[in-house]
């Protein structure tokens, strides 16, 4: 049965939901959208579009229109503040040009949907120029770093807050998204090769080398084990789900108002990149698409990536504990290496020297 040539937006926007939530609505890499992002999608529909141009007709909405759109969602003409599902629950629906450019993105997908669908012949949302998201250029200083290690030891102190600054620290300490480790499971924790394979992340599939600080850290909490997720949260076996209000609240008022959990992914990013390494070495570490290590039948990673996780996570981790340091090209730093390998050398010696001593015994 061929589609109608007139829709109310709001229809439009009931058919690709229907069509989404069936997985019938590709994203990335020609994959069904997840389900976090099914549910922010829909709260951009529900809460920004449907309001400024839900009335209106496919067919007559124009270029100016979207741009119309774009402009009132930066102003916060559609900020609210709207009860959940949950007990008590309230999300605070924010303005600006982040939430803009993401939702006009959505918008132009669902008009691609339409042209797709044969309900319009031309995307309208084509060409609008969207503002860049000024909070991926944001990244912490050396000193902010310092600043943020005192805040979460004084927010530690307080026991509703240690389950969100153990979170807040591994965020920082492995370059992962607020997402990835909110829902991170023990299933997903390799410790013993210094790495997560996680089974979902925006780029599906994927394998993130960790540091030192962070594998001893997950060895640490595994004692304490309590269902399935590094995270609980208070109910059930479910991830925990006070983040985003705790963060709120944590750094609202303080110095580092501005910074988001984004800030510290971008912030690891930069780190590595100040310590020497390579852009591709730093893809593999924080799960980009053009480096991310995604085959699952990978059981050993390149000893050269978990080498980089050791030494920015412990760097970070040293900032975070109030540390100075005097110089920051760990990775070109000779002397350094000239002892890593005379250490490693001197290693391999003593063990072939043993075999050769003891070759029963060895053979045993």
């Amino acid at each position: 049965m061929a589609h109608p040539t007139r829709f109310e937006r709001v229809t439009l926007c009931e058919l690709y939901l229907k069509d989404l939530a069936a997985g019938l609505v590709l994203g990335k890499r020609g994959r069904p959208k997840k389900a976090t992002t099914i549910v922010t999608d829909t709260g951009r529909i529900h809460w920004h579009i449907i309001p400024l141009i839900g009335s209106r007709r496919v067919k007559d909405i124009v270029k100016a229109d979207v741009s119309g759109a774009l402009k009132d969602i930066m102003a916060g003409k559609t900020r609210v503040s709207v009860k959940t599902k949950k007990l008590r629950g309230k999300a605070n629906v924010r303005g600006g040009a982040g939430t803009a450019t993401r939702t006009i993105g959505l918008l132009g997908g669902i008009f691609s949907y339409a042209v797709e669908a044969g309900i319009i012949e031309h995307n309208p949302a084509h060409g609008i120029r969207k503002p860049k998201d000024n909070v991926r250029n944001r990244r912490l200083t050396e000193a902010e770093y310092r600043t943020l290690g005192e805040m979460l030891r004084a927010a530690a102190k307080d026991e509703k807050y240690t389950t969100t600054v153990d979170i807040i620290r591994q965020i920082a300490l492995t370059g992962c998204r607020r997402s990835e480790i909110i829902g991170l499971k023990w299933s997903e924790v390799d410790a013993e090769a210094s790495c997560l394979r996680l089974v979902h992340s925006k780029e599906g599939a994927s394998i993130r080398p960790v540091g030192l600080p962070v594998v001893e850290f997950m060895e640490a909490r595994r004692s304490q084990k309590l269902g399935s997720y590094v995270f609980p949260g208070y109910r059930a076996d479910n991830a925990f789900g006070s983040f985003p209000n705790h963060w709120e609240q944590l750094f609202r008022k303080s110095s580092l108002s501005d910074v988001t959990p984004h800030v510290l992914r971008h912030s690891f990013a930069s780190i590595a990149n100040d310590l020497g390494f390579t852009e591709v070495t730093i893809a593999a570490l924080v799960g980009h698409a053009k480096g991310s290590v995604t085959s699952k039948y990978i059981h050993t990673l390149d000893t050269a990536l978990i080498m980089a996780a050791d030494t920015i996570s412990g760097y970070i981790h040293g900032l975070l504990d109030g540390v100075t340091f005097k110089q920051t090209a760990y990775a070109l730093d000779r002397d350094s290496r000239k002892v890593a390998l005379a250490s490693f050398l001197s290693k391999a010696i003593d063990e072939q020297s043993t075999v050769r001593e003891n070759p029963q015994q060895i053979a045993a």
